[in-house]
């Protein structure tokens, strides 16, 4: 079946537009809290790099927790499956931030995409190296994936994260009390709060998320059976406590951040890119959530079908 992704995108779009109900930003974060929520941008890239976007999609937006699927690859690049002697592998069933399920597992988080995960995959990641030079080598990771040298970390936004991030200074300390850093926590947790802050497009994401499907050329940046297991942990784990609604909804891995985006990855089809910073009760997007539901409607390309 030959698609019109043009006109599919076209469709999706003028939807959009049309919604009244966007969701809220990401208020606690204040150089998140001042972006508008009117703006909307998807683009889907082909694996013969071939780009279809519509709305905002050339516009830079702050990735936020997208960037720890990149983090995680380079973790697992540096660790092998030792890595997950530090962080399991299970869906959460609580809040991004939350600290309960930290403590009853005696500081071992439950996944690498919660927050807690999040920071000991970075401070895996980090094995030794300066944060400067960590932050140097994913950025690399990510430009490479995306085929784009002008991708880059807004030190605002990181500036920001750093000064409300209190709650993510709870979560590094009490894995500290349990032995699961190997960095001193501020050291970590000022390379976890830059890469939060990395900016991309849309049309640069789905770029990007080409690296975790099959390619006929290209850079080869992580192995089949490692791409394998990043996906899955996309499927299972990459919505927080809304990750069954987005499985049941779209059927396809993806990883969502609270600055309005989600990456999605359509395997052997296409890497794909949403957003919209209104984001549900969940922190993830709302408008992006429906819209890469009525992209798979439309394609057909659900892992399921």
């Amino acid at each position: 079946m030959t698609l019109d992704l043009t006109a599919i995108l076209d469709e999706i779009g003028a939807e959009m537009a049309a919604a009244t109900d966007r969701g809220k930003v990401a208020s606690y974060i204040p150089e998140l809290a001042c972006i508008d929520p009117a703006r909307f941008g998807m683009a889907v890239c082909l694996p013969d790099g071939q780009v279809f976007t519509t709305g905002d999609a050339q516009e830079p937006f702050s990735i936020q927790s997208i960037s720890k699927v990149f983090t995680l690859a380079m973790a697992l690049g540096r660790m092998g499956d030792q890595f997950w002697d530090r962080v399991s592998r299970e869906p959460s069933g609580q809040a991004f931030n939350s600290i309960l399920q930290l403590e009853h597992h005696k500081g071992i988080p439950r996944n690498p995409f919660v927050n807690a995960g999040a920071i000991a995959t970075t401070d895996a990641a980090l094995a030794g190296h300066a944060p400067s030079e960590f932050l140097g080598e994913l950025l690399q990771f990510i430009r490479t994936a995306a085929g784009d040298d002008s991708i880059f970390i807004n030190e605002k936004v990181a500036k920001s994260e750093e000064a409300t991030g209190d709650l993510n200074r709870a979560l590094a300390y009490f894995m500290a009390a349990h032995g699961n850093m190997a960095n001193p926590v501020p050291l970590a947790l000022g390379a976890y709060f830059h890469q939060c802050a990395v900016e991309m497009s849309c049309a640069q994401l789905a770029r990007a998320a080409l690296f975790l499907t099959e390619l006929p050329d290209g850079p080869r940046l992580v192995s089949a059976a490692r791409r394998r297991r990043i996906n899955a942990m996309m499927m299972l784990c990459g919505h927080y406590d809304a990750s069954g609604d987005f499985a049941y909804r779209v059927g396809l891995p993806g990883k969502s951040g609270v600055g309005g985006g989600i990456m999605v990855v359509a395997p052997q089809h296409a890497g794909i890119a949403v957003w919209s910073p209104g984001l549900n009760g969940q922190g993830n997007s709302k408008l992006g959530t429906a819209a890469v539901e009525m992209l798979v409607r439309a394609t057909g390309w659900s892992v399921f079908d």
